[in-house]
This record gives C-alpha cells, sequence and structure tokens, in this order.
C-alpha cells in the first residue's frame, strides 16, 4: 500500500518568516453570502480568500536566481521539473543543537550508521528535530545548519537538493550565505521549514515530490513536499 508523508507546513496569517521578508496576510475575498445575493447576512462563509505572502514563504524551494546576482535569469519556471521529482534519503542530525554546524564527515558518518549512500539527483534531507524542538519560539531562528565544505561535498554529488526543517540550509552569519552561493555555483537547490522527517528516518529510499508553483521569475515558491513510500 503506498504511503505518504506530508513535509510541507501549514501556510496561515501570522506565521513565522525569516529576517525581513513579507509577512503573511489572510482574508476573505469572496463569501457564499455575497454570491447568494444576502448582502445583510452577519456572517461570512469564506468562498474564496486573498493571500499577501513571498515565494519564500513556509516550506519552499529556493530557485537558482536567488542563490546570487550572477544567476539573473535562472528563475523558479525555467527549472526542470526532473528536479523536484527524484528518489530522496533522510539523514539523523538530531544531536545536532542551536547554530550547530553539520560537516561533511557528519554526512558520511550518518549515511553509514543508516546504510544509506548519497546518489547523483537525489534529494537529501537532514532531520535536526528543530522543528519539535524550537518551531514558534524564541530559538525558532537559531537552527543547525550544513558547513560550507558540506554544501560543496553535496554539489559535487551532482544532487537535485537538499532540505533542512530550519529557515535557512546555514547558519547566519557563518555558513548561510555561502551555502546559498555554492548552489547557485554548482546547479542544486535547497528546501527550507520541512516537517515530519523524523517519520522518514530508518525507512531508506523513498520517492521526494515537491512542485514549485510556476512563478514567471520567480525566485523561489511555497512547494507541498512529501516523501512516498510504496
Amino acid at each position: 500500500m503506498t504511503e505518504i508523508i506530508d513535509l510541507s507546513q501549514e501556510i496561515y496569517e501570522g506565521m513565522p518568516v525569516y529576517k525581513d521578508l513579507p509577512q503573511v496576510k489572510m482574508s476573505i475575498h469572496n463569501t457564499h453570502e455575497e454570491w447568494n445575493g444576502d448582502l445583510d447576512s452577519k456572517t461570512k462563509t469564506p468562498a474564496v480568500h486573498k493571500l499577501e505572502l513571498g515565494e519564500h514563504t513556509g516550506t519552499h524551494v529556493d530557485a537558482i536566481n536567488h542563490m546570487a546576482i550572477q544567476y539573473k535569469g535562472k528563475s523558479i519556471d525555467t527549472m526542470p521539473l526532473s528536479m523536484f521529482y527524484t528518489e530522496g534519503i533522510c539523514l539523523d542530525f538530531s544531536n545536532k543543537d542551536f547554530q550547530e554546524l553539520i560537516d561533511v564527515d557528519d554526512i558520511i558518518e550518518a549515511c553509514k550508521n543508516q546504510n544509506l549512500s548519497v546518489e547523483e539527483k537525489d534529494t537529501v534531507l537532514l532531520y535536526t528535530n528543530h522543528y519539535k524542538n524550537a518551531f514558534g519560539t524564541v530559538n525558532w531562528s537559531k537552527g543547525p545548519g550544513i558547513t560550507i565544505d558540506a554544501a560543496k561535498w553535496l554539489g559535487h554529488k551532482k544532487i537535485s537538493a537538499f532540505g533542512v526543517e530550519t529557515m535557512s540550509p546555514g547558519v547566519p552569519g557563518i555558513s548561510n550565505k555561502e551555502v546559498h552561493h555554492i548552489c547557485g555555483e554548482l546547479g542544486f537547490t535547497h528546501y527550507e521549514n520541512m516537517i515530519n522527517l523524523h517519520q522518514l528516518i530508518g525507512r531508506g529510499r523513498f520517492r521526494f515530490i515537491a512542485f514549485p508553483l510556476k512563478i514567471k521569475g520567480g525566485t523561489g515558491s511555497p512547494v507541498r513536499a512529501v516523501a512516498i513510500f510504496e
């Protein structure tokens, strides 16, 4: 029997967003009462919501043009759909503390411990338990992240992407900006704000799907990421 595990956060007004990115705003644009001609109704049943949000809201993927100025033109709508439909693995780094780095040796050891390997075109998910430990708290922005060398190592493995539970793939002020640059240079991407990664640990390989919206010129997009076990 097919099992589908949802890896995406809910999108709602007031949800956490990274630093100065647009806050999520959500309002009722049309009601069923209006459509039925009952303009004096005291109830408002949503028929259409109006959303205001940034491309990098909730569980999302970064486009190559987001990584650095020199990648202008490599927007989300130009990236091949095959990057978002891949084989996947999830590695356990739940021992990592706030703002602790995940290095190459950590990835190699995690693969060995879980009898997994990083293959070309994979999506590699990094479980740190940060969502459970810190979402909605003052520590949410202090997640673990990968080092510059780890980003290079993953890129040279020719993966499609990697994914994290945190709001950034590296640790801000230490490796985050450089990790983005490496993704652009080596032509792979990453997902941020993932959930339920604990449900993937110890289960081997799975099908990973996380299609973005086809935003013309977009620098990224929210995704509905899933892991599928057949």
